[in-house]
C-alpha cells in the first residue's frame, strides 16, 4: 500500500524555496465603525444624583440615628434592679386583738402579687390600656399607628393628643424615667421598655404595673384602690366594679364617682365594651354590668383604735431602729403589738382622772381660754376662729360666757355632727355645781373659794367645758373643764414574759409627744427600797429580822448627813424589815444599806434593770437615783416572776409582706408546738429567762410588798378588791414625785405623777394619796371577773404563821432561818460614817 505521505517516500525530493510560488497577500481588515455619541439625558443625571444623594443621606441617617441611640443608650438608668423590686407598701400596727393600732406608709399601697391579681382584674387593664400587651415586645407599632390617626382626625378639637404608651412603657416611665412630656423622654421610654421586656416575663411587668399604679384617693395599686373605692378585696369585686377600676389609669380624677359620675360611668362601659371584644368576659356579662351603678364606699378605711398613740409612737421608734426607716414605712410590715386596747383605754381614763383630782384639789383656776365679744350675731365665728387647746379632750367643747349671773352662766358652743353639714349654735346653762372645784389662786400657794359665778367668768370668755345629760326630762348640764398641769405615766405588763399590756405617757399625745414612761427620768422614792432589802434577804437575813429606826448621822466630803423619816422626829425602835417596808423608814433602810453594802445594792438595781451603774452612795438607797416608768415595772415584774429578769417588749412579731415572721419577742421554746396531733402531754415553754435573784428572797420579797398593801402606806391601792396584792409607795424629797408600782400574780402596774419641770406637788402629797388609786384603777379594769390568784411559794420556803401587829399572817423564811433574827443597829445608831456603810452582812451572824 503506498505511503499516505510522499514525505515518508526514501526517494523523496523537496523542492527548493525558490521555486515554490509567493503566497498570497493577507485580506486587509476592516476598520470598525465608530459608535454613535447619543447627548446626555437631563432627567437621567438628576435621577442619579438623587440616588446618590439618597443613598448617602440613609447611611448617614443610619449612622447619625446609631449615634443618637448610643448617646440615649448610655445614660438610660439600669433597669435590671426590677427582676427584684417591691413596690412601696405601707406597714400596719395591730394591736393583741388584731384591731388596727395604725398604718405607717409614705404612700397608701397594699402589694398583691400576679398570682393574687384575679384574671378579670389583669384583662381590664390590659383591655384598656395595652389590647396587645401580650403579643408586643414593649413598643406596640399599630397602636402607634393607630393613635397617630386618632390624633390627626382630633386635631384642632381641643382635646389632648393620646399616646400610644404600652403598658410596658408605662412602667419604664413610672418606675426609671419620669413623666416629662418630651420627645427625648419617649424616646427613653420606648428603649427601655423594648429591654424590659427581654429581661422580664410578661407577668412580671404586669405586677409591676397593677401595683404600682395612681388610681386615686391616695391609692397606689389595684388591691389598695379596690378598698378605698369599694372597701373590698380584689376577689370580692363585680364585673362592673372592675370595669371602673379599669377606666382610672387614665385619669383618676377626671373619673371621680363623686364628682364626674357621667364620666366615670362612659368611661367605664367603654372598659367593659373592650373587656367583651377581647373575650375577658361575654358581651351578656358586658351587658348587665353596664346597668349597674357606680356606688363607690368611699372613706371607708379600716377603723383605727382611738387610744394608745404613745404606745404606738414607741412601737414606731422601735421598728426604725430595728428595721430602717425605710422598711419600717415602706416594707409591708404587719406588727402584731402586746397591747389590750380595753385595758388601754381604762388606764388613760384612770391617769386622767387621777391628774385631773389633784389639779382640783392643788391646781386652782386658771382662767379662760381665751375673750370673744359676744355680739347677738357674731359669736358662732369668733368662737369657731379659738384655736383648740392641745390636750383639750374630744368630749370637751369650747363655750363662750353669754350671760354671766351670780349662780349660774349661760353658755353657747358650736356642735357640727358632720363636716359637710353647717355648724349648728347650742347653748346650755352653767351652775355652781359645775364650777365647785374652782378656787382663786393666791400669792404663796393659797386659794380662796369661788362664792359667785362672776368669781369664775366673765361675758365672753371662752372656757372649757363638757356637756353633760340631763336626767330624765331636764336639760343637760355643763361643768367647767381644764387641763391639768401636771402629769403622769403608767405602765401595765404582764410578769410572766413582759409584754406591755397599756402604757400611757401622759395627759395625752395630742398635748405632747413626750412619752414620760420610756423617756422621762424620775427618781423612785421610796418605791427603790425592795431593791435595798432583797439582797439582805437573799443573804439570809429573815424578814423579822430587826433594825433600829434611830438617828443616824453619816459623814460625807459635803458634811454631816441626817437622814430622817417621812414623820421627821418619830422614831419607832427597833423594827422588823417587814414593818420597816410596811411604814416606809428610812432610817432603817439606811442602816440596811449599810450592812449590805451600797455595791450590792448598786448591783441588784442593775440585775433587775432599775438603774445601770448606780453610784454607791447611801442616799441612793432612799431612791435618789433616776430610772423611768417601764424600768420600775419591770423590776418588780423580777420579784412577781420569781427572781427572774423580765424585758418588757411592746412587739409580739414582724412579718414581712409575703407573710414570713422575721422577728419575734417571745425567746421560749415550745417543746411539742409543732406535733403533728396534740399528744396526752401539753406542750412545754421552756422558760430560758435568766434567774437574777433567789427564788426564795423574791418570793419573800412579794409578801413583806403585800403587807405594804394590807396594812401600809398602799391601803389604797387595794381598796375593796379582796385579791393578793404586793406593791409599795414612793414619795421623794420634797415631794417632787409620787410613785406607786404593785403587781399580783398576773399583771404589774408602775404609776408615777408629777411636773415635767420638777416642782414640788405640795406638802402631804404623796404616793399612796395619789398614786396608788389610780394604780386600783387600773388593776380592776385588768382583772375584772377574774378570781383572785395567791402569788405562788417556790419548792423550799418555809411558811410560818406569825403575828403583825393584830394581824396573822404566814411569814416566809429560808430554811433554817426562822429563829436567827436578833436587834441590829444601835451600836451605829449615832456617828456612822460612809466607812461604815460597806460593812458586809457576815457581821449579823
Amino acid at each position: 500500500m503506498p505511503p499516505s505521505d510522499p514525505r515518508l517516500d526514501p526517494g523523496f525530493d523537496p523542492p527548493s524555496p525558490e521555486a515554490a510560488p509567493p503566497p498570497p497577500p493577507p485580506a486587509r481588515r476592516a476598520k470598525p465603525e465608530k459608535p454613535r455619541r447619543r447627548r446626555p439625558s437631563l432627567f437621567g443625571g438628576v435621577f442619579r444624583l438623587l440616588f446618590t444623594l439618597a443613598a448617602v443621606g440613609i447611611i448617614g441617617g443610619a449612622v447619625a440615628a446609631f449615634g443618637f441611640y448610643r448617646h440615649i443608650a448610655a445614660d438610660l438608668p439600669d433597669y435590671r434592679w426590677l427582676a427584684d423590686y417591691q413596690p412601696s407598701q405601707m406597714s400596719r400596727i395591730y394591736a393583741a386583738d388584731s384591731r388596727l393600732l395604725a398604718e405607717l406608709a409614705a404612700e397608701r399601697r397594699v402589694f398583691m402579687p400576679i398570682e393574687a391579681i384575679p384574671k378579670r382584674v389583669q384583662a381590664a387593664f390590659v383591655s384598656a390600656e395595652d389590647q396587645r400587651f401580650w403579643e408586643h415586645h414593649g413598643v406596640d407599632p399599630l397602636g402607634i399607628l393607630r393613635a397617630v390617626v386618632t390624633n390627626i382626625e382630633q386635631y384642632g378639637s381641643g382635646r389632648r393628643m393620646g399616646g400610644a404608651s404600652t403598658i410596658t412603657q408605662q412602667v419604664a416611665k413610672n418606675m426609671l424615667v419620669g413623666a416629662d412630656r418630651t420627645m427625648m423622654r419617649k424616646v427613653r421610654e420606648a428603649i427601655l421598655a423594648i429591654r424590659i421586656e427581654e429581661a422580664l416575663p410578661k407577668e412580671r411587668i404586669l405586677e409591676l404595673y397593677l401595683n404600682e399604679i395612681f388610681l386615686g384617693y391616695q391609692a397606689y395599686g389595684v388591691a389598695a384602690a379596690a378598698q378605698a373605692y369599694f372597701n373590698k378585696g380584689l376577689d370580692e369585686l363585680t364585673v362592673a366594679e372592675i370595669g371602673f377600676l379599669g377606666a382610672l389609669p387614665k385619669a383618676p380624677n377626671n373619673y371621680n364617682p363623686l364628682r364626674y359620675p357621667e364620666a366615670a360611668r362612659a368611661r367605664r362601659d367603654w372598659v367593659l365594651d373592650r373587656m367583651a371584644e377581647d373575650g375577658a368576659i361575654t358581651a351578656q356579662e358586658a351587658a348587665t354590668a353596664k346597668r349597674e351603678p357606680i356606688v363607690p364606699r368611699l372613706l371607708r378605711r379600716p377603723e383605727v383604735v382611738q387610744v394608745g398613740q404613745h404606745f404606738t409612737e414607741e412601737v414606731r421608734r422601735e421598728l426604725i431602729n430595728r428595721f430602717g426607716a425605710e422598711q419600717t414605712t415602706a416594707g409591708g410590715l404587719v406588727v402584731r403589738t402586746s397591747i389590750e386596747p380595753p385595758l388601754q383605754a381604762a388606764t388613760e381614763q384612770a391617769l386622767r382622772a387621777g391628774l385631773m383630782s389633784y389639779d382640783r384639789r392643788r391646781g386652782g383656776w386658771r382662767g379662760p381660754v381665751a375673750r370673744v365679744s359676744t355680739g347677738a350675731a357674731d359669736w358662732m365665728p369668733q368662737l369657731e376662729a379659738v384655736q383648740r387647746p392641745g390636750g383639750t379632750l374630744p368630749e370637751w367643747r369650747l363655750a363662750v360666757a353669754l350671760e354671766v349671773r351670780d349662780r349660774e352662766a349661760k353658755l353657747g358652743w358650736v356642735e357640727r355632727t358632720d363636716a359637710r353639714a353647717p355648724s349648728q349654735p347650742r347653748t346650755a346653762s352653767l351652775g355652781m355645781d359645775g364650777v365647785a372645784w374652782s378656787r382663786k389662786t393666791l400669792p404663796e400657794n393659797r386659794f380662796a373659794p369661788m362664792r359667785r359665778m362672776q368669781d369664775v367668768l366673765a361675758v365672753g370668755d371662752v372656757v372649757t367645758v363638757e356637756v353633760l345629760p340631763g336626767a330624765a326630762g331636764r336639760p343637760d348640764r355643763l361643768a367647767l373643764r381644764q387641763i391639768p398641769q401636771i402629769e403622769g405615766a403608767i405602765v401595765a405588763l404582764d410578769p410572766s414574759n413582759g409584754r406591755v399590756l397599756a402604757m400611757a405617757g401622759g395627759w395625752s399625745f395630742d398635748k405632747s409627744q413626750f412619752n414620760r414612761a420610756t423617756q422621762a427620768q424620775r427618781q423612785p422614792g421610796s418605791s427603790f427600797k425592795p431593791f435595798v432589802y432583797l439582797p439582805a434577804l437573799e443573804a439570809g437575813v429573815p424578814p423579822n429580822q430587826r433594825f433600829l429606826d434611830g438617828p443616824i448621822e453619816v459623814m460625807t466630803p459635803q458634811g454631816p448627813w441626817r437622814p430622817s423619816n417621812y414623820n421627821e422626829g418619830s422614831f419607832n425602835g427597833y423594827v422588823s424589815i417587814r414593818t420597816a417596808l410596811q411604814k416606809s423608814l428610812n432610817l432603817v433602810t439606811i442602816r440596811v444599806a449599810q450592812e449590805v453594802g451600797m455595791a450590792k445594792v448598786s448591783e441588784t438595781a442593775a440585775r433587775f434593770g432599775v438603774i445601770d451603774n448606780m453610784p454607791r452612795y447611801l442616799a441612793m438607797a432612799l431612791g435618789s437615783g433616776e430610772t423611768t416608768v417601764l424600768r420600775m415595772a419591770a423590776g418588780y415584774a423580777g420579784f412577781a416572776s420569781g427572781g427572774r429578769r423580765v424585758t418588757p417588749s411592746f412587739i409580739d412579731s414582724v412579718q414581712d409582706r409575703r407573710g414570713k415572721v422575721i422577728w419575734r419577742s417571745d425567746p421560749r421554746a415550745c417543746q411539742g408546738c409543732d406535733a403533728a396531733s396534740p399528744g396526752e402531754e401539753p406542750p412545754e415553754l421552756a422558760d430560758a429567762r435568766p434567774q437574777i435573784a433567789d427564788p426564795i428572797a423574791a418570793y419573800q420579797m412579794t409578801n413583806i410588798l403585800t403587807g405594804v398593801v394590807q396594812r401600809g402606806t398602799g391601803t389604797a391601792a387595794g381598796k375593796g378588791l379582796n385579791r393578793p396584792i404586793a406593791g409599795k409607795t414612793g414619795t421623794t424629797n420634797d415631794y417632787f414625785d409620787n410613785w406607786f408600782v404593785g403587781f399580783t400574780p398576773d399583771i404589774v402596774i408602775a404609776v408615777w405623777l408629777g411636773f415635767d419641770e420638777p416642782r414640788t406637788l405640795g406638802k402631804d402629797e404623796t404616793g399612796g394619796q395619789n398614786a396608788a388609786p389610780i394604780f386600783r384603777e387600773v388593776l380592776q379594769a385588768a382583772l375584772r371577773d377574774s378570781p383572785p390568784v395567791p402569788f405562788r411559794a417556790p419548792p423550799g420556803v418555809a411558811l410560818v404563821r406569825m403575828q403583825d401587829g393584830g394581824a396573822t399572817i404566814l411569814e416566809a423564811f429560808k430554811p433554817g432561818t426562822e429563829n436567827s433574827a436578833r436587834p441590829v443597829g444601835g451600836e451605829s445608831a449615832a456617828g456612822a460614817t460612809a466607812a461604815g456603810a460597806e460593812q458586809s452582812l457576815g457581821g449579823l451572824y
